[in-house]
């Protein structure tokens, strides 16, 4: 490092790399394929915290049985030339961080299905790093998700001992001020393109409210993260609303849900919405096929003419330095 203390991009640190991680994807969108991911996803107890005993056969033998064939459906839909478009873009991001981070070793893991984070901490370990930056690519903070990733990095400092590189995570990143700003310029440029609809959706993935009620701080994040880029838009209070989408099961979940807003603002008479999703950094099945498709069509069935979703930021140049410059941020600290 510099005397400053910043980031000297011209000395390369091969002791230092920065671990993007995301929640997962299956390999193929096929039916054992989207069974083994939801497998080793709905099995993590920070994701569904029953009792193992009455949960895991409920999953073996009926949920997994009956949802995996049509979630492989769903993912057939979206599914890219070079695969699923969460592993797609979320290798890309890693490549443009590469580009921008050219001292450090930037690569990218999942925390379900491949490329898995253990193998990618575990290959950083051979090659000699001392340092790990981990990025949860979660901006807003919840013991469903980023708390999960925290028990893998946990798991292996215990198993590496004293041989295992430093870690640290960075736990949010739900205002950070080039997000929001890539945010509200992505907004911008849409409806520059395409004109504005009457309301803007901000949709974030729901969590169960007993979660919540437990000290679970997401919900605060997600509006805090929403309200950031309403400000930045300089949006009226009634110009956008919050809303939570992807129930599952039977209990109460964060309210208020994306698809019964949706059907009581046709009902109202709006009849174009714009829906962005702040809190997934890069496309997948929730945005591509759940809002773009799913809910646009209850949009439409309910009375309304357009739902027009805007797309994450994915890959582009705005999000790349925006995560990098958090990266620097927080490597500067590190001593």
């Amino acid at each position: 490092m510099p005397d400053n203390g910043t980031l000297d991009h011209s000395v390369p640190d091969n002791g230092t790399a920065l671990l993007l991680v995301n929640l997962g994807t299956p390999d193929a969108p096929t039916a054992p394929a989207v069974r083994r991911y939801l497998a080793e996803f709905l099995s993590d107890r920070r994701v569904v915290q029953l009792t193992r005993w009455l949960w895991l056969p409920l999953l073996y033998g009926l949920i997994l049985p009956l949802r995996s064939p049509r979630v492989a459906h769903k993912y057939a839909q979206i599914w890219m030339a070079e695969g699923s478009p969460l592993g797609v873009y979320t290798r890309r991001l890693a490549e443009a961080l590469q580009a921008r981070l050219p001292s450090l070793r930037v690569r990218h893991g999942m925390r379900y299905g491949t490329p898995k984070l253990s193998d990618a901490l575990h290959a950083l370990a051979r090659e000699g790093v001392t340092r790990v930056l981990v990025l949860p690519l979660y901006p807003q903070y919840s013991t469903t998700t980023t708390l999960s990733v925290a028990d893998a990095l946990t798991a292996f400092s215990k198993e590496h001992g004293a041989r295992a590189p430093q870690l640290r995570m960075i736990e949010h990143y739900a205002t950070d001020a080039g997000v929001i700003a890539a945010l509200a310029a992505s907004i911008r440029a849409h409806w520059e393109a395409r004109g504005r609809g009457e309301r803007l959706l901000f949709s974030f993935h729901g969590i169960p409210q007993r979660l919540v009620d437990g000290g679970d701080p997401y919900a605060g994040q997600c509006r805090a993260t929403a309200e950031a880029v309403a400000h930045a838009l300089d949006l009226a209070p009634d110009a956008w609303t919050l809303t939570f989408q992807s129930r599952f099961g039977r209990e109460r979940w964060l309210q208020p849900a994306t698809d019964v807003t949706l059907r009581q603002l046709a009902a109202d008479g709006v009849k174009r919405v714009d829906v962005v999703c702040p809190g997934f950094p890069v496309d997948c099945l929730e945005t591509l096929e759940e809002i773009a498709m799913q809910n646009a069509e209850i949009f439409r069935a309910a009375g309304g003419e357009r739902l027009a979703y805007i797309p994450c930021l994915n890959d582009a140049p705005e999000h790349a330095d925006a995560l990098a410059a958090l990266a620097q941020r927080h490597l500067e600290t590190w001593t």
